[in-house]
């Protein structure tokens, strides 16, 4: 009996102190109860820290996919420009897919947030959308510049500074002074287009040439007159302060198609030749104007030789097709159009003439500013004058200029011994400049601003292709060229000319001994001969 009641008594104390170990504030529940909020604690903070993780994972992927569609925009790009070497192109689009492939990984098997992945994963990205919009708007810069397939001529008329017509309504009942003998289809259409724009015929008397139109509007013959634009050079000659006398009311353009028989020339491959026209206004690149800057590149990509021929503005030659065997001076003949000017030096130095590059003024100083500068050899020591917009100081052999200073030195014939003679050769040897940077690494970091500063302001019939395959050959074998110099020259005389029959105008007399030389240069580069030059690294 006395066993059973101890059995219970232990039963009882047993329950008791199981009770008071739950009761609050008991040290046994306290116990119990933080062992259950740790327990609660550590289940929660791991399922934060596993959401904080997916969170980080799952941005970095996102970052991942932006950095991997700009990375392919980019290799578009580099393969839409297509001026690097191809195995150029494969190894910058391996790099930067390596780069992604890198930035992902580290997404997936960092133990940490992989922040600064992130960081670079950003950077990149922004790095290649950058690149990828300068590559395609580099590639529609060449296009613009490239393939010209027409010339533009600007017809207009002209009455006297104090007229008080300011447009062509406020001239309808004047009489205008035509002429038929020189680009006749051009003023004829013109004559309709102002017919049709007034709604009447307007009252005309005809001219033999030029000079008697100008002539007959100073002497108040007749109230204004109707001409090609690119005359206004020629009269500028003749009467002085023509520009500052007279006034332009209105202006009729007109496009002409050019043939391009130049489009199958493998220029990597091929000898060929390039006509660089430097004209005399700073307006639209594709208006017919005069050609103060006349130099032929003939240029053999197998042996690395370029021949730069420069013919004086005033030589005194034919224009076939145009001037019916009269004679006039070559910077006149830009006024017919580009392809005017390259029959006229085909015709002279017996040979073919397959691509043209027009430049202006203003294309001349972007250039040259892009590339930082260039380094242009001169023959004499002299002082530029107002003509040419800049008074500096040339020093006898090699000389640093911006674009502002190649400019002023190519301009210059007043100071320098020769002449204009001394000024083509002034400009051969800024030519000569630009190709020294322009194959060497100055190029790879001006492109873009070279591009985006020539268009507008160069104009060529070369396709964008023919420059891809040039680019791309020089930066793949990166081979010197030898570059050599000739000047035709001639006497100076006074002749009539085929697009002004007014009076005499200044011409120079070919020399036939300088003009064979030539002759027989080129034919020496076409068939693979080294001539001494310049040789650029």
């Amino acid at each position: 009996m006395s066993q059973r009641n101890e059995l219970q008594r232990k039963k009882s104390a047993h329950r008791r102190r199981s009770a008071e170990g739950t009761r609050p504030g008991s040290a046994a529940g306290h116990y119990d109860a933080r062992r259950r909020v740790n327990n609660t604690k550590g289940s929660g903070g791991k399922r934060r820290k596993r959401h904080d993780n997916k969170v980080s994972r799952n941005v970095g992927l996102v970052l991942a996919g932006i950095q991997l569609i700009a990375t392919f925009a980019f290799i578009i790009g580099l393969f839409s420009l297509n001026m690097l070497p191809d195995m150029y192109m494969i190894v910058i689009s391996v790099i930067f897919l390596i780069f992604w492939g890198g930035i992902l990984a580290s997404q997936f098997f960092s133990k940490k947030n992989a922040v600064t992945g992130k960081i670079i994963s950003v950077l990149i990205s922004i790095l290649l959308i950058v690149g990828a919009y300068f590559l395609f708007k580099t590639s529609s810069t060449v296009s613009n510049i490239t393939g010209g397939d027409y010339k533009l001529d600007n017809v207009v008329v002209a009455v006297m500074a104090d007229d008080p017509a300011e447009d062509i309504a406020g001239a309808s009942d004047y009489v205008f002074g035509v002429q038929y003998s020189m680009n006749g289809d051009q003023i004829r259409e013109t004559v309709d287009a102002i017919n049709q724009e007034l709604g009447k015929t307007i009252s005309t008397t005809e001219y033999t040439s030029l000079a008697e139109q100008a002539q007959a509007l100073h002497d108040g013959e007749v109230d204004a007159i109707i001409y090609n634009e690119g005359y206004t050079g020629i009269l500028e000659e003749v009467f002085e302060d023509y520009s500052q006398n007279t006034k332009i009311i209105y202006t009729h353009s007109i496009k002409s198609e050019l043939e391009n028989q130049a489009a199958d020339i493998e220029v990597k491959d091929d000898s060929f030749s390039v006509y660089i026209s430097g004209i005399d206004v700073f307006g639209a690149i594709e208006t017919n104007s005069r050609s103060d800057v006349n130099i032929m590149a003939v240029v053999n990509p197998t042996t690395h030789q370029i021949l730069l021929v420069t013919t004086p503005r005033d030589y005194y030659v034919e224009f076939p097709g145009i001037t019916g065997g009269q004679k006039d001076k070559l910077t006149h003949a830009g006024i017919y159009g580009v392809d005017a000017s390259m029959t006229a030096l085909e015709n002279l130095y017996d040979t073919e003439l397959d691509f043209y590059a027009r430049v202006n003024f203003t294309s001349l100083i972007e250039i040259v500013d892009a590339l930082g500068g260039v380094e242009v050899e001169s023959e004499y020591a002299f002082t530029t004058s107002y003509d040419s917009g800049l008074v500096m100081n040339v020093q006898q052999g090699t000389n640093t200029f911006n674009g502002k200073q190649a400019l002023a030195f190519s301009r210059e014939r007043q100071n320098v011994p020769g002449g204009d003679n001394q000024r083509g050769k002034d400009q051969q040897a800024v030519i000569t400049g630009i190709i020294k940077k322009m194959v060497s690494p100055a190029m790879l970091t001006g492109a873009n601003q070279i591009l985006n500063s020539v268009s507008g302001n160069v104009d060529t019939n070369m396709s964008e292709q023919q420059i891809q395959e040039l680019i791309k050959m020089q930066l793949s074998d990166g081979s010197s060229w030898n570059i050599t110099s000739m000047a035709a020259e001639g006497t100076g005389d006074n002749q009539y000319c085929y697009s002004y029959s007014g009076a005499p105008l200044y011409v120079m007399q070919p020399d036939q001994a300088s003009v064979e030389a030539i002759r027989q240069a080129i034919d020496a580069v076409e068939n693979g001969e080294i001539l001494g030059g310049t040789a650029i690294e």
